[in-house]
C-alpha cells in the first residue's frame, strides 16, 4: 500500500501543479480553460530548446539530469508566462470587452489549446522526446522504490503550493487576487487594478503549467500531446475538490492521482482514465459543489 501512495503522490504532482493554475483562471476570470493542458506542453518543449542549445552538462546530486534543464525550466515558466499573456490580449481580452458569454470563452480556449498542440508537432513532430541523460537507480526507502526525480516532483509541488499559499495570505498582490475572485466589481470600486490582476493570473496559471510539463518531461517523457492526456485528471481534481477553493483543487489533485495509482496497482492502467470520470459523478451526486466547494 505504501508504494501506492508514493505512485500516487507522484502523480498528484503533475496534476496539482496544472490544477491551481486552472483554478485561480476559473475563479478569477470565470472560466475554465482547456488551454492549461497545452500550456503544460509548451513549457516542457521551452526547457528542451534550452537543454538543446546549453548542453546536458551530466547530472547533479544523484538525477538524471543537469544544470542546464534547471535553467531550463526557469526559462520555461518566464517564456510560457509570457505566451499566455499574449494569448489573452490577442483573444480573450478581446472577448471580455465585449462581454462574451462563458461558453464563447470556454470555446476559444478550445481553439487555442488545438493552436498551441499543434503548433508544438509543426515544430518539434510527434516523437517522444526526453531530458534523462543518466540512468540513475531506484531508492528504497522502507520497502519503497521511488526514483530521484520523482523525489525531486513531489517536493517541487510542496514548496510551490505552500509558496503560492504564502503569496495568496501575506502578500497585497495575493489579497487582491482573492478579492477579484469573490466580487471583482467591488474590488474595482476599492481601487483594486482588475486588469493587473488578470494579468498576474495569466502568468501564475501558466508557469506552474510550465513547471508540471517539466517535471512530467522527467519522470516520464515528452511529447505533444502529454497536456491534453492531463486534462481530464486536472478538471477531474478540480471538480472533485471544488471549483471555488484552490487547496480543494490541491486535495482533487491528490485524491485523483491516489485513485489512479490504486486502479493502475489493482486493475490496469488503461482503466485510469476512467477512474476520474467515476471520481466525478461520486462527488457531484454527495456533494454537487465538490469536497471544500462553497454552496452557489
Amino acid at each position: 500500500m505504501m508504494q501506492v501512495i508514493a505512485d500516487g503522490l507522484v502523480a498528484a504532482s503533475f496534476i496539482t501543479l496544472g490544477v491551481v493554475g486552472l483554478s485561480m483562471i476559473y475563479n478569477i476570470l470565470n472560466f475554465p480553460t482547456f488551454a492549461q493542458g497545452d500550456h503544460i506542453a509548451v513549457g516542457a518543449y521551452f526547457a528542451l530548446g534550452v537543454v538543446a542549445l546549453a548542453g546536458t552538462a551530466g547530472s547533479v546530486a544523484g538525477l538524471s539530469f543537469g544544470w542546464p534543464l534547471i535553467l531550463g525550466l526557469f526559462c520555461a515558466a518566464v517564456l510560457t508566462a509570457v505566451v499566455a499573456l499574449a494569448l489573452d490580449r490577442a483573444i480573450f481580452a478581446q472577448l471580455r470587452r465585449r462581454d462574451a458569454s462563458r461558453i464563447s470563452l470556454i470555446m476559444a480556449s478550445f481553439g487555442v489549446a488545438l493552436m498551441l498542440r499543434y503548433m508544438i508537432v509543426m515544430a518539434a513532430g510527434h516523437d517522444p522526446h526526453y531530458y534523462a541523460f543518466a540512468i540513475t537507480p531506484a531508492l528504497n526507502l522502507g520497502g519503497v522504490r521511488i526514483q530521484p526525480n520523482e523525489l525531486i516532483s513531489i517536493a517541487v509541488t510542496v514548496a510551490m503550493v505552500v509558496g503560492l499559499h504564502l503569496f495568496l495570505t501575506r502578500t497585497w498582490l495575493g489579497r487582491s487576487m482573492r478579492a477579484v475572485s469573490e466580487n471583482p466589481t467591488l474590488a474595482r470600486v476599492n481601487g483594486i487594478d482588475v486588469g493587473r490582476v488578470v494579468r498576474w493570473t495569466w502568468i501564475i496559471g501558466a508557469g506552474m503549467a510550465a513547471v508540471a510539463g517539466v517535471l512530467l518531461g522527467v519522470v516520464v517523457q515528452i511529447h505533444p500531446f502529454m497536456g491534453f492526456e492531463l486534462l481530464l485528471p486536472m478538471f477531474a481534481a478540480l471538480i472533485v475538490g471544488g471549483m471555488t477553493n484552490i487547496y480543494g483543487a490541491v486535495l482533487g489533485a491528490v485524491l485523483i492521482g491516489l485513485a489512479e495509482a490504486l486502479t493502475i496497482r489493482y486493475l490496469a492502467p488503461e482503466y485510469r482514465q476512467a477512474v476520474s470520470f467515476i471520481a466525478v459523478f461520486v462527488v457531484l451526486m454527495v456533494r454537487p459543489q465538490g469536497i471544500l466547494g462553497e454552496k452557489p
